[in-house]
């Protein structure tokens, strides 16, 4: 996506802007924006003519246009031999500065727009959290080849001219998704968030023009005995086959515009990742910066022998996750292959251990009791309400399977951990890199005898962590002493 090598004719004096067409993409970004005023403006024009309406739109065009282009010229960004500088804003100026040094990745991201013009946005993260700490949109491409070395240190040799330009090591390829292997990753992503978008769009339409969800249910109600006679379970099956038709193309669009032509290189010390179709994303994450590696296995796609490989970073991710994917649908020995690249100790069940016994017992009281109370106030409606029981079995079943897939070891290097019973995951996390481990009893696991262990890693997010839950409170006050051990 981006060049490896760098023009000689880049100047590096002084702070820069983003490229003029900038302007542009900004201003069509915006576009949107300013269509919905038009509502305001036809009512503000009422009864003056079409000419009037056009007038007022190409009036809030032009006052956007120049506005964007204001924004433009008031924002600089120049890279010291220590510092990323950004100042922006006209009233209130704003100046922020970034050490080199925390820098933690350099992403680059191509959208439609930047790809047309042959531009690409340049994203900065840092260690403080998931979020980018600083967006270029838009510069060329040698450009953000030239930054992406700038802000991650990497070697400069200074050319004939007296110009600086990064030298970059060789990458080779260790994974690569293929057109088939998208498609298939597509048909396990089964999604049915078109019928919220279905929703939403039909209470839009029905606020924009006075019919709406009360009106379709009146012509219903009056239709309801032609509908009846003519409807048939052929119809029915019809129907189902129907919604999860629409789901799996939404599934596989989604994951073809996401990781169309996913290739994972590695060079020195570092993953290179571009994936997308239409937004082209190029990703560099440091191997040094890696905190854990987790191994995920839907229902399906683990029956079929299939895994995800992501790893959390020290400077997180902008996934909603908080890590970077490095494998969205690999086998085994790829998954391996990639974590010894990364200098991470394989991952291995042999020596893991079971948690607690009790462990079954308190996830059979905590997924019991509510669908009970459900049925208990149904039984005061029907009498057939006692057919629910009937959807008590999935939770218990998987309370009763829950301890068999949840195990744990400490080795010589890294913790590991396994949960998950239709969900699995597999964590590998270096014992370097735990930063704080916590004891955490609740009233159940007090009751019990059962200590849950929380680790703590740099740039970890909030929603699936390494925690080991449910072992005998000595067990775990071993483990945690170990851990603490081996942080300092």
């Amino acid at each position: 996506m981006v060049s490896e090598e760098v023009p000689e004719d880049l100047e590096d004096h002084g702070p820069r802007r983003v490229h003029p067409l900038t302007v542009v993409i900004w201003f069509l970004k915006k576009a949107p924006q300013n269509v919905l005023g038009l509502p305001a403006i036809i009512g503000i024009t009422s009864g003056r003519g079409l000419g009037w309406i056009a007038l007022a739109a190409v009036g809030i065009g032009v006052v956007s246009l120049v506005w964007t282009w204001i924004n433009w010229r008031r924002f600089t960004y120049e890279v010291t031999d220590s510092e990323l500088v950004i100042e922006r804003g006209l009233l209130n100026r704003t100046r922020r500065s970034i050490p080199l040094e925390r820098i933690q990745d350099v992403g680059i991201e191509q959208g439609p727009l930047s790809r047309i013009f042959g531009l690409a946005e340049v994203r900065v993260e840092t260690g403080g959290g998931d979020k980018d700490e600083a967006v270029l949109d838009s510069v060329t491409l040698s450009e953000a080849a030239r930054l992406r070395g700038a802000l991650r240190g990497a070697p400069v040799k200074r050319a004939s001219v007296g110009l600086d330009q990064p030298v970059e090591d060789s990458l080779t390829e260790v994974f690569a998704m293929t057109p088939g292997r998208v498609l298939l990753l597509g048909l396990f992503s089964f999604s049915l968030v078109w019928i919220a978008a279905l929703a939403t769009g039909i209470q839009f339409l029905g606020d924009a023009i006075g019919y709406g969800w009360d009106e379709i249910a009146d012509l219903a109600e009056t239709a309801q005995g032609e509908v009846q006679s003519r409807l048939t379970y052929s119809t029915g099956f019809g129907l189902f086959g129907l919604v999860v038709l629409l789901g799996v193309v939404t599934g596989v669009a989604r994951t073809v515009l996401r990781e169309w032509n996913f290739k994972l290189r590695a060079g020195i010390g570092r993953f290179r990742r571009t994936r997308g179709l239409l937004t082209r994303s190029e990703v560099v994450v440091a191997m040094r910066r890696i905190q854990l590696a987790l191994i995920q296995r839907g229902p399906f796609r683990g029956l079929l022998g299939w895994n995800e490989l992501s790893v959390q970073t020290l400077g997180g991710s902008n996934d909603p996750s908080g890590r970077q994917v490095l494998a969205p649908l690999a086998r085994d020995y790829e998954v391996a292959g990639i974590v010894e690249k990364a200098g991470l100790p394989p991952f291995e069940r042999l020596p893991l251990r079971p948690v607690a016994p009790a462990h079954i017992l308190r996830a059979l009281v905590l997924a019991i009791p509510l669908p009970l109370l459900v049925i208990a106030a149904a039984l005061l409606l029907t009498p057939f309400a006692w057919l629910g029981l009937i959807l008590t079995l999935p939770p218990v079943v998987t309370a009763l399977l829950q301890r068999k897939f949840h195990r744990y070891a400490l080795r010589s290097a890294s913790l590991q951990v396994m949960r998950g019973v239709l969900a699995q995951r597999d964590w590998i996390v270096p014992v370097e890199n735990v930063q704080v481990v916590t004891l955490r009893q609740g009233l159940i696991q007090r009751w019990l005898g059962l200590v849950t262990i929380d680790i703590d890693t740099a740039g970890a997010s909030l929603t699936s962590t390494p925690a080991v839950v449910d072992v005998v409170l000595e067990d775990g006050a071993t483990l945690a002493r170990d851990l603490a051990a081996g942080i300092s």
